[in-house]
C-alpha cells in the first residue's frame, strides 16, 4: 500500500535543527584545549569560543532564517551571530540593484572594529582564493546570495623602535 507524509516547511526545519543537535553532541572527554591569549581583545574572544550544541543549532536557525550559508567559522556564536545579521541588514532582498561589495565589506569591518577592537579585515565578492592567519576565535566565512564574506582578526602589536637598516 502507498502512502504520502506531509510535513509542513516549520515542521522540517524543527526536525532538521533536531538532528543538528543530535549529531552535535560530544562525549564530555572531547573538550577543546583551553587557549592562551594576551591581549584583551583576545581574552574576550577566547572566553567564549567553546561554543555549545544549542548556541550552534540557534545559530543554524539564524543563518537559515537569513537565507545566509555559514561555510567555516572559528568565532564565538554570538559575533558569527552579529556578522549575519549586521550583513543581512546591508543587503535588501526585495532590492533589484546588487550590493556593493566594497561597501558591504568596509561597513562590516567598522562594526566590529569598534565592538570588539582592532584589527578586523573583510573580503567580499562572488569569487575569491584566500589563505589567512587569524588570531584565535576571529573568524567566519559565510555567503549571501551570490556573495562570499570572509572577516577575520589579526593581532595589532605596537612597533616601539623602527626596523634597523643594513647598510652595505
Amino acid at each position: 500500500s502507498n502512502f504520502n507524509i506531509f510535513v509542513s516547511a516549520d515542521s522540517a526545519i524543527s526536525l532538521f535543527l533536531f538532528l543538528i543537535l543530535i549529531l552535535m553532541e560530544k562525549p564530555k572527554e572531547w573538550k577543546k584545549k583551553p587557549v592562551v591569549q594576551s591581549s584583551f581583545h583576545q581574552r574576550r574572544l577566547a572566553a567564549t569560543v567553546d561554543n555549545s550544541p544549542e548556541e550552534k543549532v540557534k545559530l543554524a536557525a539564524i543563518a537559515i532564517s537569513l537565507n545566509i550559508r555559514l561555510r567555516s567559522a572559528d568565532m564565538p556564536v554570538n559575533m558569527q551571530e552579529r556578522a549575519l545579521r549586521f550583513t543581512r541588514s546591508l543587503v535588501d532582498p526585495t532590492s533589484t540593484n546588487r550590493p556593493n561589495p566594497t561597501h558591504l565589506a568596509r561597513a562590516l569591518k567598522k562594526e566590529f572594529d569598534s565592538l570588539y577592537g582592532p584589527a578586523w579585515h573583510c573580503v567580499v565578492g562572488k569569487s575569491f582564493g584566500s589563505f589567512v592567519t587569524h588570531s584565535p576565535g576571529g573568524f567566519v566565512y559565510f555567503s549571501l546570495d551570490s556573495l562570499s564574506i570572509l572577516l577575520f582578526k589579526t593581532e595589532v602589536r605596537l612597533v616601539t623602535e623602527p626596523p634597523h637598516l643594513v647598510t652595505v
